[in-house]
């Protein structure tokens, strides 16, 4: 499908269903992504943090990536995180997203190396050269340790190397800033958030969309969301935002004495959505704690509570 610019409305990042040997669970990745298509979603992330791409082997990646793509089957673009270390391997991620036939990348900068702003542009433009694909930078300092500077991606938005930011930064100010300069200088470039208990002030600042980990929990509450923001009705947006910050708790369900946030965040989802009867198996790849039973029931109890079972 033509890929719309801006891209607008709700990207969940796709979780990746895995077998409880760690292999991708290839039905259960089919059902999440048509569950998510049915929801109304307005395209879909795959291979992002929360497809916990990080933990996956190159072939791995491609059979996800192959399996949304197919899935979705051109009813909403797919944009393929092709994150890796360096500018030569997420050039070769690039490409394998290409012949799996995703419409847009998503990259971050360089990382484990320190990079100058120079380097990080070049890198951005290589990228760009390599794959004829909309290319959006991926704003995540918690896991890259740098943040992207505001005037390269000015710069490459305006020169047209990136078609858009997915930001994960957390800095709310920034993003606004960003956006008034946007507003005057590259109105076509699309900003998806990725701070998901903010969407309502994202989208009242400008922002395009959102891309939210719990939106595999419940696609349905972000799309009114933003349905709601587009349409001006703002105590609506916000009151669906007020309901999602309270589901977003299950993300706390792990024993932090046991194990870290983002070990706790992706074993709620996958226990969420395996509880929702949407993939086979909830384990989280290795070597990340998985949840206990106790844990396990917490989220259910959040889901009981949003009305989600």
């Amino acid at each position: 499908m033509p890929f719309p610019m801006p891209l607008r409305g709700v990207v969940p990042p796709v979780l990746t269903p895995l077998t409880p040997a760690g292999e991708v669970d290839l039905p259960s990745a089919r059902r999440l992504t048509e569950h998510l298509v049915a929801a109304g979603v307005h395209g879909l992330f795959a291979l992002g943090s929360s497809g916990e791409a990080a933990y996956l082997t190159d072939a791995q990646r491609r059979t996800v990536l192959e399996a949304v793509v197919d899935t979705a089957a051109g009813r909403v673009p797919v944009l393929a995180g092709v994150i890796d270390i360096t500018t030569a391997r997420v050039r070769d991620r690039a490409a394998d997203a290409v012949r799996a036939g995703a419409d847009a990348l998503v990259a971050t900068a360089p990382f484990y190396t320190r990079t100058h702003p120079v380097e990080i542009a070049d890198h951005y433009r290589r990228v760009r050269g390599a794959a004829d694909l909309p290319l959006f930078a991926y704003d995540i300092p918690a896991a890259v340790h740098t943040r992207l500077p505001r005037d390269v991606v000015l710069r490459l938005a305006t020169e047209g190397t990136l078609a858009g930011l997915k930001d994960s930064s957390g800095d709310d100010g920034s993003i606004r800033r960003l956006l008034v300069e946007l507003r005057h200088r590259s109105p076509g470039f699309c900003v998806l958030t990725g701070s998901e208990l903010t969407v309502d002030g994202a989208l009242l600042a400008g922002a395009d969309g959102v891309v939210p980990g719990l939106g595999n929990v419940d696609a349905h509450g972000y799309v009114r969301l933003h349905a709601a923001a587009r349409a001006g009705d703002w105590a609506a947006a916000r009151a669906e935002q007020d309901r999602l910050a309270t589901l977003f708790e299950l993300t706390e369900a792990g024993d932090p004495a046991a194990m870290g946030p983002s070990s706790s965040a992706l074993g709620a989802f996958k226990a969420a959505v395996h509880l929702q009867g949407l993939i086979d198996c909830p384990a989280t790849a290795a070597p990340q704690v998985p949840l206990d039973a106790a844990a396990v029931e917490r989220v259910r109890a959040r889901l009981v509570g949003a009305g989600l079972l």
